[in-house]
């Protein structure tokens, strides 16, 4: 479902978001820059760099010019700023390649370069020069070439709360050595939660462009969040709280009229998009961002990363004009709809396609939240939560139904969004599941954010067979391991996210086997 007519008005209403008049500052940059003077007052790098979305000849290369990031315009006047780049192969210490772009004020002075021409898995670093001052240094493996059968080492990870706890998470993630980090939405939290706050937001939820910028730039200071974006390259999507809680498509938590909601959407938007390592092609257009797509790392593994957030129904039986999520029983006829969707009619046409012309060994659907049926009430009656797949049923069956038919080998689904490690096994039909699942499905925790009681959890699992593990007592994300034989996925848990310098352990192994498409360990 997509809201036409809200757009089109949005786009009578306002050219405003990306509409500054641009001087260019260029010259001035490059001769300050040739006599190694700074046309800055302090650091200009303060946001770090990183890399996303890597192919077999070339990766999306980010940073941000911000000297002062929590200010209006993080304290740069609103002119086009040349910013240098170069990049080296790993061993080597001449550029293999360099150039120049402009970081401009319509775009938050972020600058992104889509690189091309490179060597499959090699790994590259880069960095960045302006008027004198250098980046950190970032790095990236390309991905093998499409004939080649390597092995993927991948982070996923979800929901991360400033306010709830470090990001000492990241730091042990860097430490695992992984060639990419999926990380699966919730990357800021619009609004504050949560109990024991070890930081603050730096103000109240934001509403406007530059108010999410300040957001983003608030979470891109942690110094172990930079050194997990600058470690490899990064696959971002998002879920809700990167505009708001439990929204569904133009329709806000709120009650907010859906053109207003759609410009506070529109600059949601263009913030992520200033503070991801994304390619052009994924750039909003007003409340519009095409975020969903594929990646093939060589022969071994197709990640297809969706979006279930922008394009959806209404969550089930919620009230006339809102959103948001409600625990409800089968008396609530909406769930039998078969019209509701999560992705859209487009992104569902899309991931079939994706599915059925993949010839990759193992094929992982990266999205936001718990596929698992999850009975939220003890004993004979049922209760589900509308904000996950639990609220669009048919929508899940539809996917599940899609996987199979596929063919495509080995699926199987990486989750965020409810804070608790998750593993189990997904059959079309929970009540007559088969012998063999349509996927396997591994849910990764939480970087920070807070879980419900483990009683809660326990409870839950002993109404829902497909699930086979749940604990939400740590924080933490998944490691997952894939070669041709096996993919070995291990929860870690963070030991306490209100310290910087917090331990992590294993709390749980897994497998699945090449071919045999279920839980095992």
């Amino acid at each position: 479902m997509k809201p036409q007519s809200s757009r089109r008005q949005w786009m009578a209403q306002t050219l405003g978001l990306a509409g500054v008049g641009l001087t260019s500052a260029c010259a001035a940059a490059s001769a300050a820059a040739a006599d190694s003077k700074s046309v800055f007052t302090s650091d200009p790098f303060t946001l770090g760099v990183a890399s996303g979305w890597p192919t077999e000849q070339g990766a999306v290369i980010w940073t941000r010019l911000a000297p002062q990031p929590m200010q209006d315009n993080a304290g740069l006047d609103p002119v086009a700023i040349t910013v240098r780049w170069e990049l080296t192969e790993e061993g080597g210490t001449s550029p293999v390649q360099s150039g120049t772009l402009d970081a401009l004020p319509q775009w938050a002075h972020s600058v992104r370069v889509e690189l091309k021409g490179l060597k499959p898995h090699r790994v590259y670093r880069y960095r960045f020069m302006c008027a004198g001052a250098v980046s950190p240094q970032g790095q990236f493996r390309t991905a093998p070439a499409a004939d080649q059968a390597q092995s993927l080492r991948l982070v996923f990870a979800s929901c991360q709360q400033y306010e709830q706890g470090f990001f000492g998470a990241w730091r042990h993630a860097v430490a695992d050595s992984p060639d990419l980090v999926a990380f699966l939405g919730d990357y800021i939290y619009e609004s504050s939660w949560g109990r024991n706050h070890v930081r603050k937001h730096d103000a109240g939820v934001p509403q406007t462009l530059e108010a999410y910028r300040r957001r983003h730039a608030l979470y891109r200071g942690d110094p172990d969040l930079q050194a997990a974006h600058a470690a490899c390259a990064w696959l971002p999507t998002w879920d809700d709280h990167e505009v708001e809680n439990d929204y569904a498509n133009d329709l806000s938590e709120r009650g907010t009229p859906p053109d207003r909601f759609l410009l506070r959407r529109a600059a949601a938007y263009q913030a992520y998009f200033e503070h991801m390592p994304l390619p052009w092609s994924m750039a909003p257009k007003g409340p519009s961002m095409p975020i969903f797509g594929t990646l093939d790392w060589g022969a071994m593994v197709r990640l297809h990363l969706i979006d279930v957030r922008q394009y959806r129904s209404p969550q089930a039986c919620s009230a006339p004009g809102f959103a948001g999520s409600r625990v409800v029983g089968n008396d609530c006829l909406a769930l039998a709809d078969p019209s509701r969707t999560m992705l859209g009619a487009e992104q569902e046409a899309w991931l079939t396609r994706a599915f059925v012309s993949s010839k990759a060994r193992w094929n992982l659907l990266a999205q936001q939240t718990l596929i698992s049926r999850a009975d939220m009430k003890p004993g004979p009656e049922q209760a589900w939560w509308t904000d996950g797949w639990d609220g669009y049923p048919l929508a899940r069956r539809r996917l599940l139904e899609m996987v199979r038919g596929s063919g495509a080998a080995n699926p199987v689904a990486l989750g965020g969004d409810v804070h608790i490690f998750y593993a189990g096994e997904l059959h079309e039909d929970p009540d007559r599941p088969g012998d063999k699942p349509a996927m396997v499905e591994f849910v990764g925790g939480s970087i920070t954010s807070q879980a419900r009681a483990q009683s809660r959890i326990d409870s839950m699992l002993a109404e829902s067979p497909q699930l086979k593990y749940g604990e939400g007592r740590f924080r933490g994300y998944g490691l997952m391991q894939i070669d041709s034989g096996r993919a070995r996925v291990t929860m870690r848990g963070i030991d306490d996210p209100s310290r910087i310098d917090t331990g992590v352990r294993d709390l749980r192994s897994f497998e699945v086997r090449d071919g045999i498409g279920r839980l095992e360990g």
